[in-house]
């Protein structure tokens, strides 16, 4: 791998637990670095942090939120 990319890595803790767990993407970017966009783009789908998984991650907490307030105000009335 290039000094460059492994460097880069090592400063990207998330992307470099991510190789670990699927060592295909080491072999890619050790042949291709250029295929490490590609791999931004697929951890952050796996670690949930797209746009739209964060939307549903909030959407349930406010679900939760307003359900604990309406059991709230059920046992308070």
């Amino acid at each position: 791998m290039q000094p460059g990319v492994y460097q880069y890595l090592r400063n990207r803790e998330d992307l470099l637990r991510f190789m670990r767990m699927n060592p295909d993407w080491y072999r890619r970017v050790t042949r291709d670095p250029s295929v490490i966009q590609n791999m931004e783009e697929e951890a952050k789908f796996f670690y949930g942090k797209t746009t739209t998984q964060r939307i549903e991650k909030l959407s349930t907490q406010v679900q939760m939120v307003n359900m604990l307030i309406s059991m709230a105000q059920a046992m308070k009335g």
